[in-house]
């Protein structure tokens, strides 16, 4: 089923107005008709309203509420990934892939290793571009929220972002003891706000590393071997996914 989001003020009573891009992508590229169902979220209330189409005008797709959906599907506890600047393309399948396991906001970070420099005019390309591909990861994985993709920033600025935040982890190819890190991911707690550091490639210099200890972020390790950096972020994604979707399937009793 498809997934698309609209704004609370579209979802009015029984009916659901659908504009925009979606329109032309609904009628054109997929070619649906009255009857079809679909799936609409609003973004801020975690439900998810199933609905059938109506009627098509020029710039509207008119649907009709069939039922809300209320089991919530987003994460207990907000994951801010802050991921250093890849080379190529890598930021997209990151962003992508983070999207669909959970991730609340992806802040790209302009660390001293970075190859890729960009000046505000194409960094401002750059995060539209990828603003749009998490929302069409959001919508693949029928989230009931788009992710932001903040504008880039430095790593001074993304550690006094995370001030704040509950719980902060910076995995680092020096750092040891994996019964250490499987201690901090156990001891998350729902609700609590997540903010995970990901260097680029060749890591985080040893000053940026004191920079975020100095700032309560924790060195953790990911095993014995060295991630890409595409598969770092990804890795500790999945881990807090598996224990907060576990957490939440324990209280719940499935």
């Amino acid at each position: 089923m498809y997934q698309f989001f609209v704004e609370p003020s579209q979802i009015c009573d029984h009916r659901i107005v659908i504009t925009g891009s979606d329109v032309n992508h609904i009628r054109n590229v997929l070619r649906m008709k009255p009857g079809d169902e679909i799936s609409v979220s609003n973004g801020i209330d975690g439900r998810e309203y199933r609905c059938g189409i109506e009627e098509f005008t020029e710039e509207e797709v008119i649907c009709g509420l069939r039922f809300i959906k209320e089991d919530g599907v987003e994460l207990a506890s907000k994951i801010y990934l802050f991921q250093g600047l890849p080379k190529a393309d890598k930021m997209e399948l990151i962003i992508q892939k983070a999207v669909e396991l959970g991730v609340f906001e992806v802040i790209p970070v302009s660390a001293r290793r970075c190859v890729v420099k960009l000046d505000a005019k194409k960094a401002a390309n750059k995060v539209a571009r990828w603003q749009g591909i998490a929302e069409a990861a959001a919508k693949q994985s029928k989230r009931a929220m788009i992710p932001r993709v903040c504008p880039v920033m430095s790593m001074e600025e993304a550690i006094a972002c995370a001030q704040g935040m509950e719980v902060k982890l910076i995995p680092y190819e020096l750092a040891e003891d994996m019964r250490h890190t499987r201690r901090i991911i156990e001891g998350i707690e729902p609700g609590q706000r997540i903010a995970v550091f990901i260097g680029p490639e060749g890591g985080f210099e040893e000053s940026e590393i004191q920079a975020a200890q100095a700032a309560g972020i924790e060195p953790v390790t990911l095993g014995s071997r060295i991630l890409r950096t595409e598969t770092a972020g990804l890795t500790v994604l999945s881990w807090l996914m598996y224990h907060l979707e576990s957490e939440a399937g324990e209280e719940s009793g499935k």
